[in-house]
């Protein structure tokens, strides 16, 4: 492909050149930029032999997709932490400073812009509705964690929700449409604090007694904004650490009752699962590790295939470190789903039994509308949109 190399180690991975170009234990930003690799590019090798195996073993065609990675201009310089994709054309990212970006055209232009009065606020998740509707969701203890709406683009924001619980620390939220939401903090007193709202503009405490009991310092990660994931009209999965085991809440009733399974990924002490994506209601992964150790290798990766009821050990990425976000593509086929860490972004087409390299920069999350269209994002405002293609 004419202007395009090989990148991350993994056959059909191309780069376009040319273009233009906490919880309270999260890592802290000098530790993200250590964790950065150089901008250095291995030539192609072949793909490991298990994923072939596998792949002939199921009948399946074992040459992964072809991705295409393309460097974006975000028009920030703010670490990045969440992306939230509403079509191929409409994307929203948000993070440090009080910073969110958005694109129109499918990341060929992207227009930044920081929330007035919340300069000093780390929006470490955001979920997109539409082109002119956003909720931006701040990390942190007591009355940093909030959330914000703008159905005008961001010319204006409207504060919907400030914490006033002192010792809790909001992590993450998702939604399960445009009006119908579960944000989630990391416990305090041994119970989980979760919020909710069923119209879009209103956010009240949700009952603690349909939740687990929570272990002692247990809580989320603020790494990604996918924490917390909803799918169809009442399903829904939290992921948790800091604690062990570690820990999937499920609800199948849209927060009315929640169960938790054990999940074998590292745990404990700033520890657990960081992120968790499902292909269908029954089939999903549950991503992390250990969050301060950046040369881990091990117990990163968990897979489900009863909708989180019970959890076995998946692959390892090739990268080093935890994970800290995960999203599958939909629609693609075969599934794909990417990883992504401050080691770098791998994907499997197995649902995390392998993986293969696809970069080897800093990222802290994923998201996708497509096959044609999915981002990375990550420190220093990077943006590298993704395509997959046979």
């Amino acid at each position: 492909m004419t202007g395009a190399v090989p990148v991350g180690g993994a056959p059909g991975v191309l780069r376009l050149t040319g273009g233009t170009l906490r919880p309270r234990q999260n890592p802290p930003v000098d530790r993200t930029e250590r964790y950065t690799m150089p901008h250095f590019r291995r030539t192609a090798r072949s793909l490991p032999l298990l994923a072939i195996l596998l792949a002939l073993a199921c009948g399946r065609d074992p040459t992964p997709p072809r991705a295409v990675l393309t460097p974006q201009a975000s028009g920030t310089t703010a670490r990045l932490q969440a992306i939230s994709a509403v079509s191929a054309e409409v994307a929203w990212a948000s993070g440090v400073d009080g910073t969110y970006t958005r694109t129109l055209d499918g990341g060929r232009t992207w227009r930044s812009g920081v929330v007035p009065g919340a300069d000093t606020l780390q929006f470490r998740d955001v979920h997109a509705v539409a082109a002119d509707t956003a909720y931006l969701l701040s990390a942190g203890v007591g009355p940093l964690s909030r959330i914000y709406k703008t159905t005008d683009g961001g010319v204006s924001w409207t504060t919907q929700f400030v914490n006033d619980v002192p010792e809790a620390f909001f992590d993450c939220f998702a939604f399960w449409d445009a009006t119908h939401g579960v944000a989630f903090s990391d416990a305090v007193e041994g119970q989980f604090v979760v919020a909710v709202t069923e119209d879009g503009e209103r956010w009240v405490a949700a009952d603690q007694g349909a939740l687990p009991a929570a272990q002692p310092g247990e809580g989320g990660f603020a790494a990604s904004g996918t924490c917390v994931l909803v799918r169809g009209r009442e399903d829904g999965w939290i992921g948790t650490g800091n604690a062990a085991p570690a820990r999937v809440l499920r609800t199948a009733d849209r927060g009315r009752t929640w169960s938790a399974a054990e999940v074998p990924l590292a745990a404990g002490d700033a520890a657990g699962v960081t992120s968790l994506a499902f292909w269908d209601a029954a089939v999903g992964i549950a991503v992390g590790g250990a969050i301060g150790d950046s040369d881990s290798r091990q117990r990163r990766v968990a897979r489900s295939e009863d909708g989180g009821r019970a959890w076995t050990a998946g692959g390892e990425p090739s990268f080093r470190g935890a994970v800290y976000g995960a999203a599958y593509v939909p629609a693609s086929a075969p599934p794909v789903v990417v990883a992504v860490g401050p080691g770098g972004a791998d994907y499997s087409t197995d649902h995390g039994r392998t993986w293969i390299p696809l970069d080897t920069l800093a990222y802290w999350s994923v998201g996708f509308a497509g096959p044609e269209a999915g981002w990375l994002v990550g420190p220093e405002g990077r943006i590298m949109k993704v395509v997959f293609s046979k």
